[in-house]
């Protein structure tokens, strides 16, 4: 197979020193403040970024070491299949995070709903579109009766480690 290689295009900061603590999902995050620091060179396509309220980052999860086919997820006690899930050891461990925009400075951004731990490498961002990111019908699986607890719980160590 092909080997993919992506130089990180900023850094994504946070009040988050350490993945244990840190929220597991935006919803969990809310109001909590951030900035997203472009490399300079970069910072041209943040042009008419300004008109979007909401941004999705791209992330690299790099705490993050090894994987496991089958995890215990945050909201869960039962083992489910990884990609059934969110957690951060992945094959390729890369996260993606919806947070609100308040200002652009230059090539850095301040957002709201950071849910990233402090120095997480950027690998892209893009503007959240509801008409394009939030199709009608949607099903959340095993997640359906446990997406609301996102906001309470607070990840600890079983992601971080082999």
């Amino acid at each position: 197979m092909e080997t993919v290689l992506y130089t990180p295009i900023g850094l994504i900061r946070s009040p988050f020193p350490e993945p244990k603590g840190a929220p597991i999902q935006p919803a969990g995050a809310r109001g909590v403040a951030g900035r997203v620091e472009l490399r300079p060179e970069f910072g041209r396509g943040l042009r008419d970024l300004e008109g979007f309220s909401h941004l999705i980052l791209i992330y690299h999860f790099h705490l993050a070491r090894g994987f496991d086919l089958e995890v215990v997820p945050f909201l869960d006690q039962e083992s489910r299949g990884l990609f059934a899930t969110r957690a951060p050891r992945r094959p390729n461990p890369i996260g993606l995070s919806v947070v609100r925009l308040v200002r652009i400075q230059g090539s850095t951004l301040e957002v709201e709903d950071v849910d990233v731990v402090d120095g997480t490498p950027l690998l892209d961002l893009k503007p959240y579109v509801p008409g394009f990111d939030a199709p009608a019908g949607v099903r959340c699986g095993w997640l359906e009766e446990r997406a609301g607890a996102a906001g309470r719980i607070r990840a600890d160590e079983r992601f971080t480690s082999d």
